[in-house]
């Protein structure tokens, strides 16, 4: 069995002021347990991310994506120990009818408003990246160091240590 790969994708699709959101509550071997997050995943071999993009939200959400954006990259690391990077994604165009229940494998989707997403159980990492998507922050590379326990320890953006 092969490794996972080190490169992922993740999306946010767009639909009247709501974001798909994932909540993942059905695996139990999650490093997203019950975290909000986007739809995407690991890389396949030979990928680009943005063949990776459309097979992953096709596979999680039954949605085949006909417009999105390359917003940022995201370089997540827990300490020495484990580093991460996310080509992050935007859509508001696809075709299909979403999955719905139980027939998502990683959690159940829902479109959630704007307004609500800071409410959610979100990484906090990933409450920085939603602001610079709302501010329209032209393409950004961020990097944020988690604690083992979860918490944020650092966040980078564009190489400069941002203020929290």
């Amino acid at each position: 069995m092969s490794e996972k790969s080190m490169f992922t994708t993740l999306c946010y699709i767009e639909q009247d002021d709501k974001y798909l959101m994932m909540h993942r509550i059905k695996k139990k071997q999650d490093e997203n347990k019950d975290k909000w997050i986007g739809v995407g995943g690991h890389f396949e071999p030979g990928e680009s991310p943005e063949e990776c993009l459309l097979r992953e939200v096709y596979e999680e959400t039954g949605l085949t994506l006909t417009s999105y954006r390359f917003r940022g990259l995201v370089t997540f690391c827990l300490g020495d120990e484990m580093t991460e990077y996310m080509a992050l994604f935007t859509a508001d165009g696809f075709t299909g009818t979403c999955k719905e229940g139980d027939a998502c494998e990683e959690g159940e989707l829902v479109w959630v408003e704007k307004s609500s997403i800071e409410s959610l159980n979100l990484w906090e990492g990933d409450k920085i990246f939603f602001r610079l998507l709302e501010e329209e922050i032209p393409f950004f590379s961020l990097k944020l160091v988690y604690h083992h326990d979860g918490s944020l320890q650092d966040a980078i953006l564009n190489g400069v240590r941002m203020e929290r």
